[in-house]
């Protein structure tokens, strides 16, 4: 369709205009009802005649410089790779107790975190987040609200939660965090009382596994003191699409997507959580491999 557009604004005809503005005349129907014109426009406002191809930016000096972006990444990985895990050396990287996933000390800490809240379905929760004092952690705060939208649809409201960027390779390759020289998660917050909910996601094998959610509880006990909790990812059970499911399995640690928390405890009111750092914890006296019993879908006659 553009093609033709093009050839008729382009081209020139024998016999002058006017066949030019009948072609044109009667391809104008099926040109405005196709997709090159942008589908909303502000009520009153006329629609815009501009073809939405035409709004793209051919620059070759902008591609050039994406293009040498992309290759230095590309080169960085690979010495990473050559390296070692992580980019350390193997005998580092066994040894390894201890490693801080995220801690927030500038703006930039926090644009690696994404917030979203019940909005999204059309509720009137609330959630903000914003360095805290001398810029020594993330502040998480907002207000939960459980009324649920006169939708005729929705049937539960009330969540507000903070989720980290999907890490993302040269050329907009999938990455991901291979957390299996560890078996727990450690964290240092400041909560005020409530419980959080700690979300795992994973890279599925599979589609129909692209909700799967591995959650476990984050109790906060309130007051001025910071405190250091610690998670094993023994601990974290399988959820899909909210529902916790019967065939229970560990983590994938080696194909980890995103971190979250998310409150949705039902208790209307303001909310706040402050995040120091986010890391992971070798415990070698947690030996606990999984903390639920596994079924065998298949039980043999």
């Amino acid at each position: 369709m553009a093609l033709a557009v093009m050839l008729l604004n382009g081209a020139s005809f024998h016999g002058g205009c006017c066949r030019h503005k009948v072609l044109l005349s009667s391809l104008g129907p099926l040109l405005s009802n196709s997709k090159l014109y942008s589908s909303y426009r502000r009520p009153g406002a006329e629609p815009e005649k501009k073809l939405s191809w035409r709004n793209a930016d051919f620059s070759f000096k902008k591609s050039f410089d994406h293009l040498k972006t992309q290759l230095s990444l590309l080169k960085k990985e690979t010495q990473d790779y050559l390296k070692g895990p992580g980019g350390h050396p193997l005998s580092e990287h066994l040894l390894e107790q201890t490693k801080v996933l995220w801690q927030f000390r500038s703006q930039e800490d926090l644009n690696k975190w994404v917030i979203s809240s019940d909005v999204e379905i059309g509720g009137k929760s609330k959630v903000y987040i914003k360095l805290g004092r001398n810029n020594q952690a993330a502040l998480l705060y907002g207000t939960l609200n459980t009324e649920v939208p006169r939708d005729g649809e929705t049937q539960y409201s009330g969540y507000c939660s903070m989720r980290s960027r999907p890490a993302v390779g040269s050329f907009n390759r999938k990455k991901y965090y291979d957390w299996s020289n560890f078996n727990s998660l450690y964290l240092r917050v400041r909560g005020d009382g409530r419980p959080w909910m700690v979300n795992i996601y994973t890279d599925p094998y599979f589609s129909h596994q692209k909700d799967d959610l591995y959650s476990y509880f984050m109790f906060t006990r309130g007051g001025p003191y910071w405190e250091e909790i610690k998670i094993p990812f023994s601990k974290f059970f399988l959820s899909s699409r909210g529902r916790v499911q019967d065939n229970q399995h560990p983590v994938w640690l080696d194909k980890i997507r995103t971190l979250g928390f998310t409150i949705g405890d039902k208790v209307d009111g303001p909310f706040q959580l402050e995040i120091d750092f986010i890391g992971l914890l070798n415990d070698r006296a947690h030996r606990e491999k999984f903390a639920y019993e596994a079924y065998d879908k298949n039980t043999p006659v």
